[in-house]
C-alpha cells in the first residue's frame, strides 16, 4: 500500500472515531434530556396527588403547573436541539464512513494492480528464462 493510501485511510479513521465519539456524547446528552422530563412528569403527578390529599398544597397547585410547564417546555426545546444535532452528527458519520470505504477501496486497488504488474513482470522474466533454457547450444 502507498503512504498517501495509508495517510488518507489513518485520516478517515481518526475523523470516523471522532465522529464516534462525539455521536456517544449527544446520545448521552440525549438520554438525560429525556430522563430530565420523565423526572419532571413525575415530579408534577406527585404533586398531584399530595394536592389532592392536603387542600392547603391545592391552593399553589397552579402555581406549580406553570414553573413545571415552564421547565418541561424549556427541556423539551433542549431535546429538540439535541436531536437535530445527533441526526446531523449521523449524517456526518455515515459520509465519514463512505469516504473511509473509497479511500480503503482505491488503495485494494492500487495493491492489487501492483501485483498484478509484479506477477506480469515475473511472468515475463520466467518465460525469458525459458526461451534461454530451451536454445541449443
Amino acid at each position: 500500500m502507498t503512504k498517501w493510501a495509508k495517510s488518507l485511510i489513518r485520516l478517515s479513521t481518526f475523523e470516523v472515531e471522532t465522529l464516534q465519539k462525539r455521536l456517544a456524547e449527544v446520545v448521552t446528552r440525549r438520554t438525560h434530556a429525556e430522563m430530565k422530563i420523565a423526572t419532571l412528569d413525575a415530579e408534577y403527578e406527585l404533586e398531584c396527588v399530595r394536592a389532592s390529599e392536603d387542600p392547603m398544597l391545592s391552593h399553589s397547585l397552579a402555581a406549580y403547573k406553570r414553573g413545571f410547564q415552564h421547565r418541561r417546555d424549556t427541556v423539551s426545546s433542549d431535546l429538540d436541539l439535541i436531536v437535530k444535532e445527533e441526526e446531523g452528527v449521523r449524517d456526518s458519520l455515515s459520509m465519514a464512513f463512505e469516504d473511509l470505504k473509497k479511500f480503503e477501496h482505491v488503495a485494494e486497488i492500487t495493491h492489487l494492480k501492483q501485483v498484478a504488474n509484479d506477477k506480469r513482470i515475473e511472468n515475463a522474466m520466467l518465460d525469458e528464462v525459458s526461451l534461454r533454457t530451451k536454445r541449443p547450444a
